[in-house]
């Protein structure tokens, strides 16, 4: 998906269809997660704004969409939350965080006991498998701790104050070039992100293809 998915549906279309689905399914998930865990917490924003709901139309951006399908990176439309309506702001706005990635991580090892239990093979199995990577894929890439992503708000709770106030700062200015280094081939046919997470996202799938021989 490096290189974008448009080359995917000339050279094999099922196999385009499988992964654009797959996703808009993880996308779909993960922001409807934000969304549940914030109103659920006690801020009323994104049920006010439509987006606790599976309906993709609520959380797909257009041009995050286009640039999936272009350049093989993408985004979801983010959730917006009002931290003042939060007990307890701080974790609160962690768990918020957390939970898109998390639910990720739950879809992956669900459809991984799926495989197992019932034995999937052939075309189920063609299905699974990339969705079960999307999953991983998209939580752990989550996980950085580089605003805008899930994981810079989490880093934000569980550093000391003052400098979870720094950071705050640093990524506030200058995030948005930050991540963009991170994803750009800038010394190599790898992206430095694409380096630093695949081993663990090798990791984390090895540990639920172990579900698929139950």
């Amino acid at each position: 998906m490096r290189s974008g998915l448009l080359s995917l549906l000339f050279s094999d279309p099922l196999s385009f269809v499988i992964v654009a689905a797959g996703l808009v399914i993880s996308v779909t998930i993960h922001e409807f997660a934000h969304a549940f865990v914030a109103d659920k917490l006690g801020d009323p924003t994104p049920r006010y704004q439509g987006r606790v709901t599976l309906d993709p139309r609520a959380h797909l951006d257009p041009l995050g969409t286009i640039a999936i399908l272009l350049i093989g990176f993408g985004w979801g439309k983010p959730v917006q939350f009002d931290p003042y309506n939060l007990k307890d702001p701080k974790k609160d706005t962690a768990l918020i965080a957390l939970a898109g990635p998390a639910s990720n991580i739950l879809l992956a090892t669900l459809l991984s006991l799926i495989i197992g239990v019932f034995n999937l093979q052939g075309l189920a199995i063609g299905i699974l498998l990339p969705l079960i990577f999307i999953n991983v894929m998209l939580a752990i890439f989550n996980l950085v701790p580089v605003y805008p992503l899930d994981g810079s708000k989490i880093a934000q709770a569980i550093l000391p104050k003052e400098i979870a106030l720094e950071y705050e700062l640093f990524m506030s200015r200058y995030g948005n070039l930050v991540l963009l280094a991170l994803i750009l081939p800038l010394f190599g046919s790898r992206s430095a992100i694409s380096q630093l997470i695949s081993p663990i996202i090798e990791f984390v799938v090895t540990l639920l293809s172990n579900f698929w021989v139950l």
